[in-house]
């Protein structure tokens, strides 16, 4: 079993910096999975609404043997449940859905700006804290601006802004605001999926001079940024490989390297044009 270092967030509660991602996984197949990855060492599960499978990550976190509070189990709250009641019940729905009594990770999914009821939400989460329905409050695809206005008005700044990230668009100015606000990247996408970007020339030279795969490159590379990737496979093989990305470091030239493939947004577009996740 691979030991995953933890960070602290900024209310307080120890963080993996490698995450598993449940997206697609479904079925008892998908329940399998998800027992496999907490078994290779896996502690933070991301799941949401969209991705219907919140009845399957319940099931294995009840599997799984381990105790509830070494599991950080995310969910999401979608665009069509945004708002203050919509929210509050969107939370007790998906509490349902995965038989636990809390939500250790609460995002919003998408900020829905067009709506405009973002900050309704984040009040409606807010409430659900101090309630003991939700531990840790939290975002996805929120730009800065979206963000300061959290903050400005709720007085409450999200700990986790979950977006997409990967040597292709490393993101280097939100990490550094995150950063300044107390605020845990987290990455979707982070291998940048059905691109070329394992192949990159030099993501497989840095792999066959550290005796690893690129994917372990790119995943630590994540890690040395200061973001908890959160990749997703339904092999054991693979998630143990994932997981496996902390017997080794990358120079600050070889982070600077990767970092240097930077095309852009490759998945999502716009969180101010979308309207959902």
């Amino acid at each position: 079993m691979i030991s995953i270092p933890t960070v602290t967030l900024a209310d307080g509660v120890s963080f993996p910096e490698v995450g598993f991602g449940t997206y697609g996984l479904r079925g008892d197949d998908g329940t399998d999975a998800i027992v496999s990855a907490v078994q290779a060492g896996y502690r933070l599960l991301d799941s949401a609404v969209n991705y219907e499978n919140e009845g399957e990550v319940g099931e294995a976190v009840r599997r799984s043997g381990l105790d509830r509070d070494e599991l950080i189990v995310t969910t999401k709250i979608p665009g069509r449940d945004h708002g203050y009641d919509e929210a509050r019940r969107s939370a007790h729905e998906s509490l349902d859905r995965l038989g636990l009594d809390r939500i250790d990770l609460y995002l919003i999914h998408w900020p829905n700006p067009s709506v405009d009821k973002y900050v309704d939400t984040w009040r409606a989460m807010i409430d659900l804290r101090a309630e003991g329905l939700v531990r840790s409050i939290g975002v996805s695809n929120f730009t800065e601006a979206m963000l300061d206005r959290l903050h400005g008005e709720t007085g409450v700044m999200p700990v986790v802004n979950q977006v997409e990230l990967h040597p292709y668009f490393p993101q280097a100015s939100l990490r550094a605001y995150h950063a300044t606000h107390g605020i845990r990247t987290e990455s979707w996408s982070p291998l940048a999926r059905r691109s070329e970007l394992l192949s990159e020339p030099v993501i497989g030279d840095l792999a066959t001079e550290l005796g690893i795969s690129p994917t372990q490159v790119v995943l630590r590379w994540h890690v040395q940024v200061g973001a908890t990737p959160i990749p997703k496979s339904a092999h054991a093989g693979r998630q143990r490989e994932n997981a496996d990305v902390f017997g080794f470091t990358l120079t600050d030239d070889q982070v600077a390297a990767i970092s240097a493939l930077e095309r852009g947004r490759l998945w999502g577009g716009d969180p101010n044009t979308h309207e959902e996740m």
